[in-house]
């Protein structure tokens, strides 16, 4: 029977994957249906305007020709017009000449013909007509406007689609992933394929596109993230997407190329494994007057709303011990106004980062062991807790505790703190993270599972998760860190101290 149910058992955890793959894969095959209905509208729409663009450039070069011969003709129509009418006025004054002499042949009186015919011979002199040119001006010859467009025509008829560029290849081997960023290397698409004949078409620009994921697969589960898209990468073959949160466990990327409005086939797609430090805060550990909204959490002292706040001038000052001491089981209480993060961490090097909001007075930041904190246990005042307590009340300070021992730290309070901690050497670092300086450093060796650890009072605090331990750190984690920047003796003697667990 046990046997039985096994085997059924295994059949169910077969059939749940498939559907889960054939779901997954219908989604796929419905996002390309709808992307290839998109597509088609775009090109549809693209090859329109350029089929209007050519009738636009047809027109208006036609136009311009048929200016130019109208002009031509305007011209000659001009210059032959000019001379009708000198001809015209010409003939008509011949003719008057002439009707004049055959009049003088009648004349008897010798006087009057010899007169006459003087004038004759002066008015021929003078006459229009022996002055004007009898050849046209201009001929009617327009031939030099003849056109051909037959290569014009034959090469409409060769007008296709542009080549597409091939697919170019990620160098996976190449990619980095420092600092919460992520350098894409490619191999363009003629580099890909040694033996191309040039069909691929040239390539004007990159896109690129990528996804957060849990697997490392490529097709899209529901749910998951959709393509993020980086587009007109020119000139390059490689490209940075910086700022990222490392919140999943891989991100996939595939790059196409793209020339004048043809996109070619995106590249096999690659997932680059983003490992990083992902918490929140446990909101079910939160002190009572701890307000926790995402990454951030208040202080929201109960029953003072528009009333005066009496408090006592101690390092950390608090409310009444018992106005918080409703809540959970897990939920801290009295003057613990802490809250722990959601995730363990058993080995491993872990980074996250801290930022007080502006109205802050009080804060702790650090790690704890989950087990043996109290629910009135103060960050560091105990030996399962380490932190950096740092307060601007009455006066500012900044102090490392840990098992109810503090040591002051002479630093200016800091507005970005990055909290290292390497479970497995026992190493755990405070940075001023925009002076890139050591606040303090504990050397212990960790035997429990740890969480981090907040206390807030007065104010609030906001967090940065998904890191991955920066780069700059290896500036404070060198093997020879003491040696190589020079520490002064003060700074051995706050090592010797911080560790407390040794002593």
């Amino acid at each position: 029977m046990c046997c039985k149910q096994e085997a059924l058992r295994r059949i169910i955890s077969t059939l749940t994957n498939k559907s889960e793959e054939l779901q997954n894969f219908l989604e796929s095959v419905d996002h390309t249906l709808t992307g290839l209905q998109e597509e088609s509208c775009k090109v549809m729409s693209e090859l329109q305007a350029e089929i209007e663009q050519l009738y636009t450039a047809l027109e208006e070069r036609g136009a311009e020709l048929r200016d130019i011969i109208k002009e031509e003709k305007q011209r000659k129509e001009m210059e032959l017009q000019k001379q009708l009418s000198e001809g015209k006025f010409a003939l008509l004054s011949c003719e008057e000449l002439l009707d004049f002499a055959n009049q003088t042949l009648i004349i008897t009186n010798e006087e009057e013909f010899l007169t006459a015919a003087k004038q004759i011979k002066e008015r021929v002199t003078m006459a229009p007509a022996f002055r004007l040119t009898t050849r046209p001006a201009v001929s009617d010859h327009m031939s030099q406007f003849t056109v051909d467009f037959s290569e014009e025509r034959a090469g409409l008829l060769r007008l296709h689609f542009l080549p597409v560029p091939r697919p170019p290849q990620i160098d996976a081997s190449s990619c980095i992933v420092r600092d919460n960023a992520i350098t894409v290397t490619w191999r363009p698409p003629g580099e890909v394929d040694s033996s191309s004949d040039g069909s691929s078409g040239p390539t004007e620009r990159y896109e690129l596109e990528y996804r957060k994921t849990e697997r490392d697969s490529a097709p899209r589960a529901a749910a998951e993230a959709c393509w993020e898209k980086v587009c007109d990468i020119t000139e390059i073959v490689y490209f940075c997407v910086s700022g990222l949160k490392f919140d999943s466990r891989f991100i996939i990327v595939r790059v196409r190329a793209r020339n004048k409005a043809a996109a070619g086939e995106f590249s096999e797609p690659v997932a680059i494994e983003t490992p990083a430090y992902n918490f929140g805060f446990d909101a079910s550990t939160a002190h009572a007057e701890l307000k926790v909204q995402g990454d951030t959490v208040t202080w929201e002292p109960q029953g003072v709303k528009g009333q005066v706040l009496v408090i006592s001038r101690s390092a950390t000052p608090s409310p009444n011990k018992t106005a918080a001491s409703r809540g959970g089981r897990d939920r801290f209480a009295g003057e613990s106004y802490t809250v722990l993060g959601d995730q363990e961490m058993t080995d491993g090097c872990h980074y996250w980062e801290l930022r007080p909001l502006a109205d802050w007075k009080s804060f702790s930041v650090g790690v704890a062991y989950r087990a043996s904190l109290g629910r009135f246990d103060q960050l560091g005042k105990s030996a399962g807790s380490w932190c950096l307590h740092a307060s601007q009340w009455l006066q500012s300070s900044l102090a490392a505790k840990h098992n109810n021992r503090a040591k002051t730290l002479d630093w200016p309070l800091p507005q970005r703190i990055g909290i290292y901690c390497d479970y497995d050497s026992g190493d755990l670092l405070f940075i001023d993270v925009d002076r890139l300086r050591l606040l303090h450093a504990f050397k212990t060796k960790f035997s429990q599972p740890l969480v981090p650890a907040f206390t807030v009072w007065c104010g609030g605090i906001t967090i940065a998760t998904g890191l991955q331990v920066p780069s700059f750190m290896g500036n404070f984690l060198h093997a020879n860190i003491i040696t190589t920047v020079g520490l002064s003796s003060s700074f051995l003697s706050d090592l010797l101290f911080t560790d407390f667990t040794l002593l």
